[in-house]
């Protein structure tokens, strides 16, 4: 049973970054798809980006997203993290990690049906 915790939401103004991390604990011997999720109250949990914990193509970003927070893992540590820059209100939510044993479709939006396993969440909040 994988086991995922995330740590370093808080409140932050807009234009401001945080870090998100996600330690991988638990893991079995397969290259997990790790992606992060976010959900605002009242909407649906949308997918943010995804990449791969041991490698290979397949870096993802929705594009409310691009050219703002960049995705990256480090293997060794087992942890995954997002970067996130110029944050906007509308990028407050709970954000979530997740990981999985299939990408889906490549290129797709990330789904949460393609994900087994979910951290607890860690909260953003922008203010303007």
């Amino acid at each position: 049973q994988v086991q995922l915790v995330e740590s370093g939401g808080g409140s932050v103004q807009a234009g401001g970054s945080l870090r998100l991390s996600c330690a991988v604990s638990r893991y079995a011997a397969h290259n997990l798809y790790m992606g992060w999720f976010r959900q605002a109250p009242d909407k649906e949990r949308e997918g943010v980006a995804g990449i791969w914990m041991y490698g290979g193509d397949g870096i993802y970003y929705a594009d409310s997203v691009k050219d703002r927070f960049t995705i990256s893992q480090d293997n060794a540590k087992k942890m995954m993290y997002l970067q996130m820059n110029n944050l906007e209100p509308e990028d407050t939510a709970v954000y979530y990690c997740a990981a999985g044993f299939s990408r889906g479709r490549p290129g797709a939006p990330l789904r949460t049906q393609d994900f087994n396993y979910w951290g607890q969440g860690t909260q953003v909040t922008v203010s303007s």
